[in-house]
């Protein structure tokens, strides 16, 4: 077993190098589908480089960023929907959701063990002993998901769809639509990605209307759409200028702030969910919890109009 992971690493090391060999620079004159051939090549060589971690999982964070560069790839997939054949983009999602899907078990467990850990420490007496029973039960969980994660990754089909994504991604022509001559279009990144961007933005300002009264279904449609725009602007970075790293990190904090009220929200429910598999008294420990954490929604609530504020700015 031992070999095999190994023989593994190897590989992956060398398929990252020569995929790197690959990279070449945005140029503004591109044409779209060779620029989203360059930024989904390069989030791809990130999840590569994140797999063997996640497998291992002696650092939490290889899941979670491997997570972010699959999130990059189906948004960038999604941004270019018409610059590709649907066929080819849907092949290609249905794989990065495959791989989503089962690292999310396993992210979602992390998190859950690393806070309720956290809460722990804070705990004495039988609160602290029931606390410690229900880390327990999480971690079997884990172990459990992180074995499906590496059964999707050691598959076949996993190994296949690898391989035709890095064609894909190698090859300029592979997947695009076929163009007219008799039609002019726009087609460089300098004529298409403009018109994208303040899309998504508008996307994101159309909540201004709606936020006196904003629930937290609201706030989560609208961390969505921060998380589209920063993921747009983030894929082409390199081609917007100095500020670009300035207003990818305005657009993190406030989706941040946003993320943390649906983290509250999003950890009530699975929490309750897990309920039902613990016995007696362990759900005390659970319920303390959760309202510690419920505790941070009003202050969360309060500050989130001056965060909104500072975004929504001129400046």
């Amino acid at each position: 077993m031992v070999v095999k992971e190994k023989d593994s690493v190897s590989t992956q090391k060398e398929r990252i190098a020569l995929l790197n060999e690959q990279l070449s620079p945005l140029r503004l004159d591109d044409p779209m589908p060779e620029a989203g051939r360059k930024v989904l090549l390069r989030e791809f060589i990130r999840v590569l480089e994140h797999e063997p971690g996640s497998r291992i999982g002696e650092d939490m964070q290889h899941v979670h960023k491997m997570r972010v560069a699959i999130r990059q790839l189906r948004s960038g997939f999604a941004l270019l929907k018409d610059v590709y054949k649907p066929r080819k983009v849907r092949e290609f999602n249905d794989g990065l959701r495959t791989v989503m899907r089962v690292l999310g078990e396993v992210r979602d467990l992390d998190v859950m063990i690393h806070d309720l850990s956290a809460f722990h420490t804070t705990l004495q007496g039988e609160d602290a002993r029931l606390m410690a029973e229900v880390i327990e039960l999480l971690d079997q969980r884990r172990v459990v998901a992180r074995e499906n994660l590496i059964r999707v990754l050691n598959s076949k089909s996993h190994r296949a769809f690898i391989k035709r994504f890095t064609r894909f991604l190698t090859s300029s022509e592979t997947g695009q639509p076929s163009a007219t001559m008799t039609t002019i279009v726009p087609f460089q990144v300098r004529h298409v990605l403009p018109p994208m961007i303040y899309a998504r933005l508008a996307e994101v300002r159309a909540y201004e209307t709606a936020l006196e009264q904003a629930d937290t279904e609201t706030l989560h449609d609208l961390r969505i759409q921060f998380k589209r725009l920063r993921y747009t602007v983030s894929l082409f970075a390199d081609l917007l200028g100095p500020h670009a790293k300035t207003f990818i990190q305005e657009l993190r904090t406030v989706q941040d702030h946003l993320g943390r009220l649906n983290d509250i929200s999003v950890a009530r429910q699975r929490l309750l969910a897990l309920m039902d598999d613990l016995e007696g008294d362990q759900t005390n420990a659970l319920w303390l919890y959760i309202h510690h954490i419920e505790s941070e929604q009003p202050e969360l609530l309060a500050k989130f109009p001056a965060t909104w504020q500072h975004f929504n700015s001129r400046t």
